[in-house]
């Protein structure tokens, strides 16, 4: 698997040469756009009006448009030029609790490889975060942007969980009102989450839409016509303790099955 970053952990005078991986893959159906009258796939092209030509990738560059209409360009070469050593590397800034790092700030994952060589400083760091239960808060520069990250020891190794910026979340669409809840209906709330409640396995959990999707392109390969997956009505149900009465008598009957 290629790195889709190179890199090196730096903590005061320590230097650690990484590699960062990504943890996941596209798996999904993918359509390309059709002509719907010839079925040919529809072709973008980047086009210079001036030139009045198609421009290749070659010949495109980065440009910031600090007028209207007027542009300053600015290379790759140039890019390199105004990052510093501590830009090139992943700098810890300090150390933290897991805990005290909201889930609404996570963006990515990746896996943080030691390069040959940098194995055992690797080691010591991720053996001495996981000792301590402690994550590293950490910044670098990937491509034009400064990323904040977070070094989260592992058993096996140490992941690196990009963030966002506090700027960038946003607000709250509306304010939550506060209602008043009835003893018996939290206690039936807490019954319903008692009797759905197990171990959780993410080996049983797969994209039953993607599967659905695959085989109805496979039908229509055969020449056959798509038929409805849900026919089903929807319940009546109106009444909330009702409600969960019914799922979790439900959820008792499927465990009674299983």
């Amino acid at each position: 698997m290629a790195a889709a970053h190179k890199s090196a952990i730096s903590i005061g005078l320590l230097y650690i040469p990484v590699g960062l991986y990504r943890t996941t893959r596209d798996i999904s159906v993918s359509f390309n756009q059709l002509c719907k009258d010839s079925f040919e796939r529809v072709r973008y092209k980047k086009y210079c009006p001036s030139c009045q030509k198609e421009v290749k990738s070659e010949d495109i560059i980065k440009g910031y448009e600090f007028e209207k209409g007027r542009y300053v360009t600015i290379s790759e070469e140039e890019l390199e030029k105004i990052k510093t050593r501590k830009d090139k590397t992943i700098h810890i800034e300090h150390f933290a609790k897991m805990t005290e790092v909201d889930q609404i700030y996570y963006e990515k994952n990746y896996y943080l490889s030691p390069e040959a060589g940098a194995e055992k400083a690797y080691e010591l760091l991720r053996q001495a975060m996981l000792s301590r239960k402690e994550v590293a808060i950490a910044k670098t520069v990937i491509g034009t942007n400064e990323q904040l990250l977070v070094l989260y020891p592992t058993k096996e190794i140490l992941m690196a969980k990009t963030l966002f910026y506090q700027e960038e979340i946003q607000e709250l669409p509306k304010t939550v009102p506060k209602v008043r809840i009835e003893k018996s209906e939290l206690e039936m709330a807490k019954t319903m989450l008692q009797t759905m409640t197990k171990n959780f396995d993410i080996a049983a959990y797969h994209d039953e839409y993607q599967a659905r999707l695959r085989a109805a392109i496979e039908a229509k390969i055969q020449g056959q016509e798509i038929v409805s997956a849900d026919s089903s009505a929807p319940g009546n149900i109106i009444d909330l303790m009702e409600a969960m009465k019914r799922t979790v008598e439900m959820s008792q009957a499927q465990r009674g099955t299983a």
